[in-house]
């Protein structure tokens, strides 16, 4: 814990002057979301201790979920449901508490999502855990869809655990507020590999405007964020919570179609 405090306190200056959220529409933004939070209470809070609006995603039956979820909203942190899927290579093997899985009927669906979503208070929004099968299936999607439509208060982020995933395609028809992850940070998880992987976020924000990116609450991602982060403001680029990238990134293209239009 001594060596978290540190990075705390060396890192907090960089957005000490900026009001969590606060957007400028003339910069790059990056958002990045930390998965799986919640079976681990140490690394949670070392998690949550980063300075700026990262936002955090829980899986439902963690046994800290509740707890930690809590304490980052209380530190102004923008929070997420990371709702177990069926992943393409565990089709035939047990699945924890709350996967959503293509076997089950639209009602059994639709009340696993519910106890899910119950269980991460202060929930936002949610991206997939796994769901390297169920994502690349259009009727699932559209069942997750209609209900995240139905409740008109949460956002998705499809974390794109497969090339053919169909979830945010679905979520665009649906009119619900959507982006794709562009980074996993730690595939590999050795600080070089993390840093590499950090600069590339910021590449394609530089290129693209805007740049999601994953981590996991591991000790080499954390040890690099907190050194990375307090970069951001002198490199140009704003760091923004998942909802407010989202935001972003539909201004920017609204403006492009309206300057693009005869």
């Amino acid at each position: 814990m001594t060596v978290t405090i540190w990075l705390v306190q060396s890192s907090a200056s960089a957005f000490a002057d900026t009001p969590r959220g606060t957007v400028n529409p003339g910069l790059p933004g990056i958002a990045l979301i930390i998965d799986d939070l919640g079976n681990q209470r140490s690394q949670g809070l070392w998690a949550i201790s980063l300075p700026g609006p990262i936002t955090y995603a829980f899986l439902p039956s963690g046994p800290h979920t509740a707890a930690l979820a809590r304490k980052a909203h209380a530190s102004s942190k923008e929070i997420m449901l990371h709702l177990p899927m069926q992943a393409l290579d565990h089709a035939h093997e047990h699945v924890e508490p709350g996967t959503l899985t293509i076997d089950m009927s639209q009602q059994q669906f639709m009340d696993t999502l519910e106890q899910s979503l119950a269980a991460v208070p202060h929930v936002s929004g949610l991206n997939n855990h796994m769901g390297s099968l169920m994502t690349r299936h259009p009727g699932n999607m559209a069942w997750l869809m209609e209900a995240i439509s139905e409740r008109g208060d949460l956002f998705f982020v499809d974390s794109r655990t497969t090339h053919f995933t169909v979830a945010k395609q679905l979520a665009t028809e649906y009119g619900i507020p959507s982006i794709s992850r562009n980074v996993f940070l730690d595939n590999q998880p050795t600080p070089e590999a993390i840093r590499a992987q950090f600069r590339r976020l910021v590449e394609i924000a530089r290129r693209d405007g805007t740049a999601v990116g994953i981590g996991h609450p591991q000790a080499a991602t954390l040890q690099v964020l907190a050194e990375e982060l307090e970069k951001l403001p002198q490199q140009g680029i704003q760091l923004l919570p998942v909802s407010r990238l989202i935001e972003l990134q539909n201004e920017r293209r609204l403006a492009w179609q309206t300057s693009s239009s005869p």
